[in-house]
């Protein structure tokens, strides 16, 4: 139902009511949209059972709107929004509220969006909603919190310097059209909001009202809170809250020309990272296509340039081990502009083919030029979406509002929720359309190696990033124009994994409320929880199989780590399609040997798991020499990339080591990594199997008959397969933590050495 009568009578605050907001089928919460008077539009969401509630908002602006001499006001600003208004002028008023009441804040600056969010104990929602509010209302900007932000922005600007992806980001925007909005420096730091303005007599603060008062308009934002209040009493609050935000008309800006020009294209720029990473960017223009959500022509394309299956661009670059991973599919500018990036994750052997890869990559565009739109591979995706959204899963409130928050802005009150996994128009027209825009004379290149490093002569202003740009040569683009079809690619096969049956098993009157044990064998014993509470046909199978030598010395640990990454990377082709039909398998290793956890819809779970056990038991004998290689290199690698993490990520790595009872260092499995050889993993992997425990745990939508099929199947591939021998009950045991004195405060130093990286001067003084 829509009603377009005032929530509260004549002249209240409400013109629009939604009511019949499209929701998931296991979804119990109950929504409600709403459009103020003053233009802000506003999902409600009631959930009685919630031990935490929520709000968001978000301003349809973001640091593309910056003045073009202060990079960073934007982000500036939502930072300023924090530090008090007339109403409760303490700066630290909103975030102490929050933290006494089981609650925390954040936010966030894009290219044309600010999200602020908070989480806080239900009883408590209507205060800090009020505290919230005149951030939009009454903000202070006080003259003396001004200095300690700008340091603020500047220390998150500097734990972001040494991040590649960072980097990688600023320097698509550094190298773009200089004249359009897009060339910013979005996070700001000291430089851009207090050396530079200084020096040209500007007041930051001045700007920093000029600024809120332009843009923080109620009519371009959107609000979305969840507590267990009635939908009744959160729009009496909602509108009692946020009825005096001023709606000052803004209309939101839209960037139709796009950041690469004819200059930006047909380029290759080399680029030397931080840590030691190889990758390969085919990145291409196309236009924003929110519009068009409904027929999804770049998500048409990004399922099948991105496919990981038999035939699949993948498959070919993995089996010429050129390539670890690959990505392909749109990804947002801003409103009026987006872009097509593939992204290769390279081997040693594949950054040396880069340009062969590209030559790939054209022809399987070819191939889907050739075969022209699939109407049953658009179905069947949509059929993906409609069975994820009708089964989707209860998000944490925090993350739930701040996700819907711009979906106020992208589709119908009535679509709010469903409108990401709608699609529901075959139009072949838009997906031959973007195709043609995927071209060479349409295209930037990116490789990224340390081995560039020698030619990298120019440097990226704002995160000191060496790279070189050049532009691609006429024989080139020819050599990817007239590529020819390559008989190895073909397109994808129907998916045999999506589930057509959703059964609910009839669960027993007196079922446990916890799990039981429901099978215990020297080699097995198995929990089972039949789900009585979410009533979704899903189920969750874990196993971990407890071995001695999994952990047993750093060189063991090592070889448990590479035999799990060689076999996932072996099953990845097979089974990506389980994994397009929310169907997931994974295996980890542990200090206790190894965890395989099984997940998704009950139907057709069996199948996967006895291909996944079936390799599992004949896998040692069959280890690739050429995988092992770059499986080895490429663990070897993240190893000694760990130096160069965030220093927070050390301080926990540290604790781990100081607590465990057993724990080997970086360093440890590093020096032990170099004495292990194909042949060697492979007579370990057979030790590793013959003598384990295994504790499984199976729950969600499963009796008795059914959990024990799992692990009966489970008991005798591992005794007649593998013949593995059950480990002593004296074996089965778990390490300890180290017990700290009382009284006593330990402390561990660390210095961390980072590679120096120079800024050159400010291309802004």
């Amino acid at each position: 139902m829509v009603s377009k009568a005032d929530c509260t009578g004549a002249g209240g605050p409400c013109k629009l009511r939604v009511n019949n907001i499209v929701k998931s089928e296991f979804d119990k919460r109950e929504y409600r949209g709403l459009e103020l008077q003053n233009g802000m539009k506003v999902v409600l969401i009631s959930d009685p059972t919630t031990d935490k509630s929520a709000a968001a908002l978000d301003v349809n602006i973001g640091y593309l709107c910056d003045p073009k001499e202060l990079p960073g006001l934007a982000h500036f600003c939502e930072h300023m929004l924090f530090m008090g208004t007339e109403t409760y002028p303490a700066e630290n008023e909103y975030n102490k509220f929050l933290s006494e009441h089981s609650g925390y804040s954040n936010a966030y600056t894009s290219a044309d969006h600010t999200n602020y969010h908070f989480e806080v104990s239900p009883d408590h929602l209507e205060k800090a909603l009020d505290i919230f509010s005149k951030f939009f209302i009454c903000p202070l900007f006080e003259a003396g919190s001004t200095e300690r932000e700008v340091n603020a922005v500047n220390l998150e600007h500097d734990k972001n310097i040494p991040n590649d992806t960072w980097r990688l980001d600023q320097l698509d925007k550094s190298t773009c059209d200089p004249n359009h909005d897009y060339n910013r420096f979005g996070t700001g730091n000291k430089e851009t909001l207090d050396t530079i303005p200084k020096s040209k007599g500007m007041n930051v603060r001045d700007e920093l009202l000029k600024f809120h008062d332009k843009w923080y308009s109620s009519n371009i934002m959107g609000f979305a809170i969840l507590g267990k209040e009635s939908l009744d009493d959160l729009e009496k609050m909602v509108a009692d809250k946020f009825k005096d935000v001023k709606n000052k008309n803004v209309k939101t800006p839209v960037w139709n020309t796009h950041p690469y020009g004819k200059d930006q294209l047909k380029t290759k720029t080399y680029v030397t990272p931080v840590k030691d990473l190889r990758s390969l960017l085919v990145t291409f223009p196309i236009p924003d296509l929110q519009d068009q959500h409904k027929s999804g022509p770049d998500s048409y394309l990004a399922h099948l340039i991105g496919h990981e299956g038999p035939g699949s661009l993948l498959s070919e670059l993995r089996k010429r081990s050129w390539c670890n991973s690959l990505v392909g599919g749109p990804r947002h500018g801003a409103k009026g502009f987006a872009f097509f990036t593939v992204t290769v994750d390279l081997t040693l052997d594949g950054i040396e083919h880069a340009d062969d890869i590209v030559e790939l990559i054209f022809q399987y565009m070819k191939l889907l030029h050739d075969e022209g739109p699939q109407e049953w591979i658009f179905n069947e995706y949509k059929e993906l979406l409609d069975i994820e959204f009708r089964f989707k899963e209860k998000e944490k409130p925090s993350s739930y509002v701040s996700y819907l928050c711009p979906n106020l802005f992208l589709y119908p009150l009535e679509e709010i929720l469903v409108g990401t996994y709608m699609l529901t128009e075959y139009k072949p027209d838009l997906i031959r359309d973007l195709l043609d825009r995927l071209t060479p004379e349409n295209m930037r290149l990116a490789v990224v190696g340390k081995q560039f490093e020698p030619k990298c002569d120019q440097t990226e202003p704002w995160y000191g990033t060496k790279y070189t740009r050049e532009k691609l040569s006429d024989e080139q683009l020819k050599k990817f124009e007239n590529v020819t079809s390559n008989s190895a690619f073909h397109l994808p096969q129907p998916n045999e994994f999506i589930a057509t049956d959703f059964t609910l098993l009839a669960t027993d009157s007196d079922i446990a409320p916890h799990p039981t044990i429901m099978y215990n064998s020297p080699l097995i014993r198995a929990w089972l929880k039949q789900d009585d509470e979410y009533k979704v046909p899903k189920l969750n199978a874990s196993f971990e199989f407890i071995s001695p030598y999994a952990y047993l010395d750093p060189e063991c640990t090592n070889m448990t780590h590479l035999f799990i990454s060689l076999f996932k990377d072996a099953l990845n082709e097979y089974s990506y399609d389980a994994k397009l039909a929310s169907l997931g398998w994974d295996l980890n290793n542990t200090k206790y040997g190894m965890m395989l956890n099984i997940s998704g819809y009950s139907h057709k779970q069996s199948v996967l798991l006895s291909k996944v056990l079936d390799k599992l038991v004949e896998f040692s004998k069959n280890i690739d020499p050429k995988r092992y290689e770059i499986i080895k290199e490429q663990y070897a690698r993240g190893l000694k990339n760990f130096e160069a993490e965030q220093p927070y990520q050390h301080a926990i790595y540290n604790i781990s080591l100081c607590l465990f009872e057993r724990a080997w260092s970086k360093t440890d499995l590093m020096e032990s990594l170099d004495g292990i050889t194909r042949e060697k993993l492979s007579e370990f992997a057979n030790e590793l199997l013959s003598k384990m425990f295994i504790e499984a745990l199976i729950h969600g939508n499963a009796n008795k008959e059914i959990a024990m099929g799992i692990v009966k199947m489970l008991e005798e591939k591992l005794q007649t397969q593998l013949k593995t021998k059950p480990l002593l009950p004296s074996q089965v045991l778990r390490f300890r933590e180290i017990k700290l004195p009382n009284s006593k405060c330990s402390v561990l130093s660390q210095v961390l050495r980072f590679r120096e990286i120079k800024l050159p001067n400010s291309k802004c003084s």
